[in-house]
């Protein structure tokens, strides 16, 4: 964390100084707003909390309930959700009150007496090493307390608006504020009344029954599997000896349950297989009771017994999976003729199962990815060309997401004697395993993506997957850090220049690239606003030598930017290689030295080789503005 350099600060440091439209922000809702995100759920919180950091736009983010989610229905946190909570500052702790998952145990009917239940194998969640963060459980209700907390000590100061119902927009290209959005109060005084709110663009983030999504003309379009599951959070006495560990339970006759234990050492939850749901039932199974749900959990648990005390929540829900075609409002036939004005994200454009505990995640992600571009557009650092990569990038990410979980949840309904080997289940999970830790998507090449031209000079930072962070010591202070962990969710790009051999301040590529980013007027810095040499790009350098080999004064002066009213030096952006885990090593990177270059989601861009300035140059011609002289 860094600060100090606007002043001295005595109070925390998280909360940033208001600026911009944080600066005697009104309390009452707009007229007239940049942004109107409809719904406080994990996507709509997270793309509120990411735009706060712009604030120079108006972003406000609207709910229909009278106050803040206390119980959430999501629970599963995988390990790419606590490495974006990492750059929004709350990683570690979330990870503090959550439940970890470390291993998952499976359950089969014992051969000899297969009424009853024995534990037949565990898998370890992260074999491979995935992520140098955990698998989480923890409350949505608390995540979105997180993300409250970041965006109200953020530059915007923003809250939600509670007690608003989105009712129906408009759109209409030609006016200033395109969409005209109508809102119904839910709660207060003037609860019934409606208003209209104008937005230049609006965010669905309205779940399932989205009413954005209607607005626009999307439909979700696919089936339902016919089974039914009950869904429990409780706390009970029970003899079942893996009550603490996740598991896939298996019965002879009684069904399966998916079993997750819960933040807080007593709560867990439990899905609880209900069985097919028969022709004509028009609902029914959802209104099995709880007592009818326990029934079930122990007919499958035995001979161990559940003993429940209490019950936090708990629901009915019948597998389905659907998705739309389109995640904005731009039609088939418009494409090409307009930019979008509306988006969709999360559950109003793509449905599953809860088992495989994708939802929130998957939903963030969303968020994330529409939200900086947004701020990019409105705050003049890019064309609105970028918003129509939304959906083109995010549909395809849900649709494998779907597919995914159609086999998991297929697998978790089937009975034992239909496998045709008893460890399928167990396999299927240790094979997948990074698909639910959120690190298959992997974006094709676009305006954002650069072809793998130069894929060899960095094989462990794949173009269009997620950075993958690794061990570094930093030279000013001889810390030993993560890199990845250093980038925060501020919505600048990261500019990583791996060094070739030579020592700092000898003749060599990196001098000469450093020259160039910090001088040539093709320069992508060339574009940041002047006398800001940080706005936009965040530019590290990474020595082969450790830290004791690097002069930090011969360092070349564009990974030293001055920052700040009073221009101070900061010497944070210059590492060495770990003996101990050479990241040169571990991320597969060429001796020759690559620049490699990462969105401000943390997705990989492109990676070149040092002297390729025209090459980075070109990429990010079409996503900033007329270049401007430095200074």
């Amino acid at each position: 964390m860094q600060f100090h350099h606007h002043g001295y600060v005595s109070g925390d440091p998280r909360i940033e100084p208001a600026a911009g439209v944080g600066i005697d922000r009104p309390e009452e809702l707009p007229e007239e707003v940049d942004v109107l995100i409809v719904g406080s759920g994990p996507a709509g919180m997270l793309a509120a909390a990411q735009l706060s950091q712009f604030p120079n736009i108006t972003t406000r983010i609207v709910e229909r309930r009278p106050g803040r989610l206390v119980i959430g229905q999501a629970d599963g946190i995988q390990a790419r959700s606590v490495e974006t909570f990492q750059a929004f500052g709350f990683a570690e702790e979330i990870t503090a009150e959550a439940y970890r998952i470390t291993e998952m145990c499976f359950w089969r009917p014992d051969p000899e007496k297969p009424e009853n239940i024995v534990r037949s194998g565990r898998a370890l969640d992260d074999p491979a090493g995935i992520s140098e963060f955990p698998h989480l459980i923890v409350n949505q209700a608390r995540v979105l307390d997180y993300f409250a907390r970041f965006m109200a000590n953020s530059p915007a100061r923003m809250k939600p608006d509670y007690g608003f119902e989105f009712v129906d927009l408009e759109v209409d290209d030609d006016a200033e504020y395109p969409v005209t959005v109508t809102l119904r109060r839910t709660a207060g005084d003037d609860e019934g009344t409606e208003r209209t709110v104008r937005a230049k663009y609006v965010v669905g983030c309205d779940g399932a029954r989205s009413k954005v999504r209607q607005s626009i003309g999307s439909t979700l379009a696919g089936d339902a599997a016919n089974h039914a599951w009950g869904v429990m959070d409780v706390l009970a006495s029970t003899d079942f000896p893996d009550i603490r560990t996740k598991c896939a339970i298996q019965s002879s006759n009684g069904g399966s349950i998916l079993h997750i234990p819960r933040e807080g050492g007593h709560l867990f939850r439990m899905y609880v297989d209900l069985g097919e749901v028969p022709e004509g039932d028009n609902g029914a199974v959802r209104k099995t009771s709880i007592d009818e749900i326990i029934a079930k959990a122990n007919a499958i648990l035995h001979p161990y017994t559940l003993d429940v005390r209490n019950v936090a929540w708990h629901s009915v829900y019948e597998v389905g999976h659907r998705l739309t075609d389109r995640f904005d409002d731009v039609k088939p036939e418009e494409v090409g003729t307009r930019t979008p004005r509306v988006f969709i994200t999360g559950d109003a454009c793509h449905t599953h199962s809860a088992k495989a505990g994708q939802g929130m995640n998957v939903s963030m992600q969303d968020g994330f990815n529409i939200a900086w571009k947004l701020g990019h557009v409105l705050d003049g650092r890019a064309p609105e060309s970028l918003l129509s990569t939304y959906s083109a990038e995010r549909q395809v990410v849900a649709k494998n997401l779907i597919d995914f979980d159609k086999e998991w949840s297929t697998l978790m309904a089937k009975k034992p004697e239909e496998f045709e080997n008893p460890s399928d289940l167990e396999d299927f999970y240790v094979r997948t395993a990074e698909f639910p830790a959120g690190f298959m998507t992997e974006y094709t090449p676009s305006m954002l993506i650069s072809e793998a031209k130069h894929q060899d000079l960095a094989t462990g930072f794949t173009i269009g997957k997620r950075f993958k962070s690794a061990p570094v010591l930093r030279v000013s202070d001889t810390n030993p850090l993560q890199l990845g962990h250093q980038a925060k969710a501020d919505g600048r790009w990261r500019i990583y220049v791996f060094a070739d051999a030579a020592p700092a301040g000898t003749q060599s590529g990196v001098t000469e690239l450093a020259e160039w980013l910090q001088n040539a007027p093709d320069s992508p810095l060339a574009a940041q606003p002047a006398g800001d040499d940080d706005a936009w790009f965040d530019v590290k350098v990474i020595y082969q030598q450790d830290h004791t080999g690097i002069d930090i004064n011969a360092v070349p002066q564009v990974f030293k930017p001055q920052v700040g009213p009073f221009r101070l030096t900061d010497l944070n952006k210059v590492y060495g290689a770990n003996p101990e885990e050479d990241i040169f090593e571990a991320r597969g990177i060429d001796r020759s030295g690559a620049v490699v270059v990462v969105r401000p989601d943390q997705y990989v861009a492109s990676v070149l080789p040092l002297t390729a300035t025209s090459e980075l140059a070109e990429f990010f011609a079409p996503l900033l503005p007329a270049r401007q002289p430095q200074h």
